[in-house]
């Protein structure tokens, strides 16, 4: 998981306690630890408040947020999986 290894290592870098993260982000610190284990999904809205207590572009949280969710849904579908996101990718070039 990018999104839960990066926000630890960040974490960890700038010697927060989970605490201080867990009331920036209106939670309890047992649910903050979910969050950093994987055991719990973090919401989106929670992605801008963690990127400005890490001085970090919000960008590049949830990209690697984002990531963690997209593989969470194509995980289980080995065989199409490849096929599902180089179709998803084309998608997006047309979109944008």
């Amino acid at each position: 998981m990018l999104f839960t290894e990066k926000i630890k290592e960040l974490r960890i870098q700038l010697q927060m306690p989970q605490r201080l993260l867990a009331t920036a982000l209106g939670i309890d610190t047992a649910t903050y630890c979910k969050i950093e284990k994987g055991e719990r999904k973090a919401k989106k809205e929670q992605i801008l408040i963690l990127s400005e207590m890490f001085h970090i572009e919000t960008s590049t949280l949830l990209t690697l947020w984002l990531a963690d969710k997209v593989t969470d849904i194509v995980s289980n579908e080995h065989q199409v999986a490849s096929g599902a996101l180089s179709m998803a990718a084309e998608n997006l070039k047309r979109v944008n």
